[in-house]
């Protein structure tokens, strides 16, 4: 980039640190993922290496001898706590097994978006063993476990505190030295107090969040503390789906753009206050150490608080600070405490952006400046371009995604963070005190609230808003390569016209495909299944803009945005299978998207909480609620719906209603132009062998396989089926284990073509009777595991 006498002079880099922290971070990751074998042998290798440099004539020998021995030491630290790991109690219990245990409660619990499958809502709640029961035996351990649990009993635990709970063992998803996940099914047991800090950081939270659900309305509420302490318990689903897509994510996790403004307002109100330096410095040392109990020690918050105060030493110590070295440090110092960080993908987040901003964004914003950009746009600008280039090589990897309006969207939302930040600390800290206050102070945060809200749903609403790729380490790597090459690029002026060419026709040939991609939908489509992640959501077209709805998904799968893709003008019928979260979640969106005729609901629909919402929502939209029972039949232009089931009898305790949701999921038989579809909700083999033995006629086409593709269905209902194609409407990265192998093994034999929206997208089938057609919206290479 060329010279520019007006840009803003900037000190040289101190990389010094920077081979050490990379070898730290690159050795304990070597070792979390290959074992504490690979560790030992790292270790002792590249020791006997830092001897050899020492010796060595080489000049840079001391540096070389330096980065060797890092890499020796954190080997060595790290494949002692994996062997620790391995050697644990917990790793020869056999999957399954049920076990007590008592343990601390090291963070909030997190809401998970999926639901369980009884349609309840599920945390998990990261926590420290002291203890566990294994066949009557009981033995004080330590080790880190996650707990899958229902959010009921556990949602309100605050970290150390401890409980005690009966749980099944599964296998740890991550190689992080987590020993293993505990399956909770009930109510942990109070057997210790949170500390008495977590207590009170506990009592500001919910004070903070109180105080803005009575000022603002539910969206705004929910994401004020969200983006000031990282409180998104109160957040949609459908909120965090339009900050994912348009690439604001990062804005639901405190991160260290957090600690920077709030660290640089309390040094600037000690200014105002003509306090001195080592005041100063104190104050905000404590307010720095406030923040992080509020907002909990996340991976960000982390690195940020550890590179605060080596700032703060460096104020003290009347040292010039440079944010390179401080960074490295954090990174090692945190390494050498949490080895488990090395796989933390919001670690990595924040270390690679916080990179890109030292590294790259001052350069580019000197080069926008020298040609004509004014100094604020031309540094936003920058800082939006650096971190979106550098951190997507860790997005790309870990979700597969990648959103091409986030750059945009993070320029629209730069100058509404900062006051919303302060804003709402000072609501925290004003509602703790008295809840009025804290109140008058957040309704000042509306505006800012309302226009990012506003930029995350317009911004993720646009056709082709996010791409999807194939996550993992190579993808990833890839990403980095194109990312690196794309920097170097830069520096040339010969190479930045062909990348500006190369980019120009990419966008000409790309962003139509993806605004309106070519062949989907099908002009002769008969029926969809949309992609709505862990759910069901299927459209069988009735003809000129009409359409009948099977399920609508989770709160916030995209169900409306799947109508509005396939030219849905109004629904005809919506049936809810059953009253499962995973099916009905998405009922109020698509009433407030659509014209719905009404809507369908079966035999077992007794009074209560998740019937009585129902209900509620098709009154207030002016719906009608029917009632669909075995037998009833249903014709629509190009469509007929035949009622199959439920034919097992409703239960009549409310005790035993979730239990037997699924198996009292409406079976369809739908004939349609491409031939005939058995829509079979959740029911499992109880469900399917009364079919069977009532004679229903099960023979189809097309099968939307039960339940995702879960181990609930029996080798005879597939045989009596035998599908052409087997539809799975599944969620990727789901944690329930869908689809079972053994499923896909019997439909494989049965010779049917398995399509799963995890993998393919939105799945259609259209064509003829003689002659239907899969297609695919979104196929993705098939990485075998």
């Amino acid at each position: 980039m060329t010279a520019n006498p007006t840009a803003t002079e900037h000190h040289p880099i101190d990389l010094r640190l920077l081979g050490p922290a990379l070898s730290a971070w690159l050795a304990t990751l070597a070792v979390l993922q290959f074992g504490w074998r690979t560790g030992l042998a790292m270790s002792v290798a590249t020791a006997l290496g830092a001897v050899v440099a020492v010796g060595s004539p080489l000049r840079p020998r001391a540096v070389v001898a330096a980065i060797l021995a890092v890499v020796a030491g954190f080997a060595l630290a790290a494949a002692w706590r994996m062997h620790a790991v391995d050697g644990h109690p917990l790793m020869t219990v056999p999957e399954g097994a049920s076990i007590g245990a008592v343990v601390d409660v090291v963070d909030d619990p997190h809401r998970l978006d999926t639901a369980a499958p009884d349609g309840s809502g599920r945390v998990l709640v990261r926590a420290t063993l002291r203890e566990v029961s294994i066949a009557g035996r009981t033995t004080a351990v330590g080790g880190s476990v996650v707990v899958l649990a229902p959010a009921e009993g556990w949602v309100d635990l605050l970290p150390s505190q401890r409980v005690s709970l009966r749980a099944e063992v599964a296998p740890a998803q991550r190689r992080d030295l987590t020993v293993a996940a505990l399956i909770a099914h009930g109510r942990p047991t109070t057997v210790g107090s949170p500390s008495w800090l977590q207590r009170a950081a506990g009592t500001v939270r919910a004070r903070f969040a109180d105080a803005v659900g009575r000022a603002l309305p539910a969206d705004e509420a929910a994401l004020l503390p969200g983006l000031v302490v990282g409180d998104t318990s109160r957040v949609s689903p459908q909120v965090r789906a339009d900050f994912r897509a348009a690439g604001l994510a990062h804005l639901l996790a405190v991160s260290g753009a957090n600690v920077s403004i709030i660290f640089g307002a309390v040094l600037i109100a000690a200014r105002a206050a003509t306090l001195g330096p080592r005041p100063s410095v104190l104050l905000a040392a404590l307010a720095l150490a406030a923040f992080v109990v509020l907002a909990r020690p996340s991976p960000s918050v982390l690195r940020a608080a550890v590179m605060g105060a080596i700032g703060l030493l460096a104020l003290v110590t009347s040292r010039r600070k440079q944010a390179m070295p401080a960074l490295c440090t954090a990174v090692i110092v945190l390494l050498a405490l949490r080895p488990a960080l090395a796989f933390d993908a919001g670690f990595a987040l924040s270390v690679v952006a916080t990179a890109g901003l030292i590294l790259l964004a001052p350069s580019w914003a000197d080069w926008l400046q020298a040609r004509g950009s004014p100094r604020p746009v031309a540094e936003a600008v920058a800082v939006a371009a650096a971190a979106f280039a550098v951190t997507l090589p860790v997005v790309v990897a870990v979700t597969g995604t990648v959103s091409l309006v986030s750059i945009a969207a993070n320029l629209l939302v730069a100058a509404v963070i900062a006051p919303l930040t302060v804003i709402g600390v000072l609501a925290a800290v004003a509602a703790a005190a008295w809840s009025p206050a804290g109140e008058w102070i957040a309704h000042l945060a509306a505006p800012g609230l309302w226009w990012l809200l506003f930029v995350a749903r317009r911004a993720a609403a646009l056709p082709g808003a996010t791409v999807a790729v194939p996550p993992g380490a190579v993808p990833g790597a890839l990403a980095a390569v194109v990312v690196a090459g794309g920097v170097i690029a830069l520096r040339s002026r010969r190479l930045r016209a062909v990348a500006a060419a190369i980019g120009v026709g990419l966008a000409v040939v790309l962003i139509p495909a993806r605004i309106d991609p070519p062949g989907w939908p099908p002009p002769d489509w008969s029926l969809v299944a949309c992609d709505v992640g862990q759910g069901d959501g299927l459209v069988l077209a009735t003809g000129a803009g009409g359409a009948v709805v099977v399920d609508v998904g989770p709160d916030g799968s995209g169900m409306p945005a799947c109508l509005r893709r396939l030219g849905i003008q109004r629904v005809d019928l919506l049936v809810l299978t059953h009253l499962h979260a995973d099916h009905i979640g998405g009922l109020r969106a698509v009433l407030r998207a659509k014209p719905v005729a009404a809507v369908a609901v079966g035999p077992m629909r007794r009074p209560g909480e998740v019937f009585d919402g129902i209900a509620r929502a098709t009154a207030a939209a002016h719906v009608p609620l029917v009632a669909l029972q075995p037998g009833d039949q249903l014709r629509f232009p190009n469509l007929t719906l035949h009622a199959l089931g439920p034919l097992l009898p409703a239960p009549t305790a409310d005790a035993d209603a979730d239990d037997a949701a699924n198996d009292q999921s409406i079976v369809l038989a739908a004939d349609t132009r491409a031939g005939r579809v058995l829509l079979t909700g959740d029911v499992e083999i109880p469900a399917q062998e009364a079919l069977l033995r009532a004679g229903a006629d099960l023979r189809a086409d097309v099968l939307k396989v039960p339940h995702h593709g879960s181990r609930t269905t029996s080798p005879a209902f597939l045989a009596a089926v035998r599908p052409r194609v087997a539809v799975i409407s599944v969620g990727a990265d789901n944690t329930f284990g869908h689809p079972a192998a053994e499923l896909l093994g019997w439909l494989d034999r049965l010779g049917s073509t398995v399509a799963r929206t995890d993998l393919d997208g939105d799945i259609a089938i259209a064509g003829a009777r003689e002659q239907p057609r899969l297609m695919l919206s979104d196929p993705r290479p098939r990485i075998e595991p």
